[in-house]
């Protein structure tokens, strides 16, 4: 059972780092494919070419529908994290600089263990905090040493507030909808009730997409496929096997990973500050998914008076309850 039980987490460890790193290459393709689309634009292409991948999927396994009561999160994460989510980051990131985009949306893990706990009845653990605490302050490093003088607007940065509000929102309506379908009957019917969502902007899709580069278009196909359509299928699969907390958690890797593929995609050298930042990141994660055994001695058990006491000992896992 012990072994079978480390087997799922290292699955669900090597799901959640697909995830992570689909994730923060999606920093890179949407600076690139957002100078060509508006950001609904980019959403809705985005969300298009996943639901085609994942559509195909879906029928390739005949998973078919999924039952009634994964239907609740499937909507609620579909409207607010796969709709709203992607336009307001995509809008945001066009009025502020990148280092305050990613400060803002790094606040979605904190509430994503705060409405878990609340919610979920997960609770608070101590590590998990303390883990979250490193990540965010190694996240502000980051933020404000790639920020510059920036150009800010608070209409920009309330867009990224609510940005992290829907992510957060859509993660905790995810981990009960789990219980019911498969994380890729919940990734792909969410995937296409966000590209409902954002039908308004398929004018402006075919509109920019006649003019635009073929580089922005493979960017935005790409965001669909990877970011979209593979990552939120692992990140179900670990979300389901873990606690929303922990994943969330999780995701405060992304501003280390980003710091590096843009020193290596985009030529962006990042100075010593801002490494430190990512290596705090990487430092806080580290910290809120570390377990911690202690031992513990069975109390001694007399079966008969008569019979010379035996003792029992044991090592005794003590895991954060996940």
């Amino acid at each position: 059972m012990q072994q079978e039980s480390g087997r799922v987490d290292k699955l669900a460890m090597a799901a959640a780092t697909i995830t992570v790193v689909c994730w923060a290459s999606a920093f890179v393709a949407i600076r690139s494919a957002g100078a060509e689309y508006s950001p609904g634009a980019l959403a809705l292409g985005r969300l298009l070419a996943g639901s085609v991948v994942l559509g195909s999927l879906l029928l390739i396994r005949r998973e078919g529908l999924p039952p009634r009561g994964a239907w609740p999160g499937i909507v609620t994460a579909g409207i607010l994290w796969f709709g709203a989510y992607m336009v307001a980051l995509n809008w945001g990131e066009q009025l502020v600089d990148a280092g305050t985009a990613a400060l803002v949306v790094n606040s979605g893990p904190i509430l994503i263990a705060l409405l878990g706990g609340w919610l979920l009845n997960e609770g608070l653990p101590p590590r998990l905090l303390a883990g979250m605490a490193v990540s965010f302050a190694g996240a502000a490093v980051v933020g404000l040493s790639m920020s510059g003088e920036g150009r800010s607007s608070v209409g920009g940065v309330l867009l990224c507030v609510f940005a992290a509000v829907a992510y957060a929102a859509g993660v905790v309506s995810q981990k009960p909808s789990l219980r019911h379908a498969s994380p890729l009957q919940f990734t792909t019917f969410a995937c296409a009730i966000g590209a409902v969502a954002c039908l308004p902007f398929s004018g402006q899709l075919v509109s920019e997409a006649a003019h635009a580069p073929a580089g922005a278009t493979l960017n935005m196909i790409y965001l669909g496929v990877f970011p979209t359509a593979i990552a939120f299928t692992t990140w179900g699969y670990a979300l389901a096997r873990t606690s929303a907390g922990k994943m969330g958690a999780t995701t405060y890797a992304s501003p280390a990973l980003v710091v590096v593929m843009s020193w290596l995609f985009l030529g962006e050298v990042p100075g010593l500050i801002t490494l430190a930042g990512g290596v705090l990141c990487l430092a806080g994660v580290a910290v809120s998914r570390s377990t911690r055994s202690l031992r513990r001695r069975v109390p001694a058990v007399t079966p008969e008076p008569a019979v010379p006491a035996a003792s029992a000992s044991g090592l005794i896992d003590a895991h954060t309850r996940e």
